[in-house]
């Protein structure tokens, strides 16, 4: 019996998982030396020790392109005040934009499964809502892009993936586990992207109370895969940012700080004062 799924879907949904493509898996690709760099000690994930000066991309991140006739958000490195101390941060601002950037990694979850971040948006995106696909823009994501076992999906994900490779020439990931900041969905709600069942997204911030500020936040993200995907993750070979507002054509800006994977020895989730744990 023959799927057929109609071809602007298959154009969204091969768009949709290009924005959340990881490196490619062949030999050149892993022998890169930004992705050596990257899992040496995940260097480039330290945004506030990166060499890259004010208004540059960050050392060891790449431009991530959702689609090439969408306008670009605008990614620089900036120095802000931070607790007293002026920081090197990722600044990211959107006029009717859809794109990220990335770090390619090669790691196994088990080694490292607790990610910490920090980010800073003042404002949200005028009629954004994370559950309408016409709307679904946000000031702040965190997106981890995961390598898997495509012979166990349905045949239309297998159609999909392979309609995007045709179409970039590259790999895309497995599955996609993106950590939002919604305007209107409550924090702990967990979204599937209207286009991939793929990419699956967790509300970790929700409304304006918090604008303005610098949040901290720790995921277990190990157990956040398993409660979205229904089995444990493969390799995570990229973690990423992204800032749009490319479906409502408004403005979306923000601030993102260091990235950190952490070991399973360690204490656990919330231990850092005055932050929000979500299980």
């Amino acid at each position: 019996m023959s799927v057929r799924v109609p071809f602007p879907a298959v154009l969204l949904a091969a768009a949709l998982l290009a924005g959340c493509a990881g490196p490619r898996t062949d030999s050149a690709a892993v022998a890169s030396p930004m992705q050596q760099t990257a899992r040496s000690g995940i260097a480039a994930l330290r945004l506030s020790q990166t060499p890259a000066q004010a208004g540059e991309h960050p050392s060891g991140w790449q431009p991530w392109i959702i689609r090439p006739d969408k306008t670009r958000t605008r990614y620089q490195v900036q120095r802000v005040p931070i607790d007293g101390q002026a920081r090197a941060v990722l600044h990211a601002h959107a006029a009717s934009a859809a794109s990220g950037m990335w770090v390619p990694l090669k790691l196994r979850p088990a080694d490292q499964p607790y990610v910490r971040w920090s980010w800073r948006a003042d404002a949200l995106v005028d009629g954004a809502d994370g559950a309408r696909p016409e709307t679904e823009d946000a000031p702040a994501r965190l997106v981890l892009a995961f390598d898997g076992d495509w012979s166990k999906l349905p045949l239309r994900d297998k159609m999909l993936a392979e309609t995007a490779r045709m179409l970039l020439g590259r790999e895309i990931p497995y599955a996609t586990l993106i950590y939002t900041w919604d305007a209107r969905q409550p924090v702990g709600t967990s979204l599937v992207n209207a286009h991939s069942s793929r990419v699956r997204l967790k509300v970790v911030e929700s409304g304006p109370a918090r604008l303005a500020q610098w949040l901290q936040y720790e995921r277990n993200y190990v157990q956040d895969y398993i409660e979205a995907f229904g089995e444990a993750p493969g390799t995570l070979v990229g973690i990423g940012v992204l800032t749009d507002s490319d479906n409502t054509r408004g403005h979306a800006e923000s601030w993102y700080g260091d990235i950190q994977l952490l070991t399973p020895n360690r204490t656990a989730l919330g231990e850092l004062p005055g932050n929000r744990a979500i299980d």
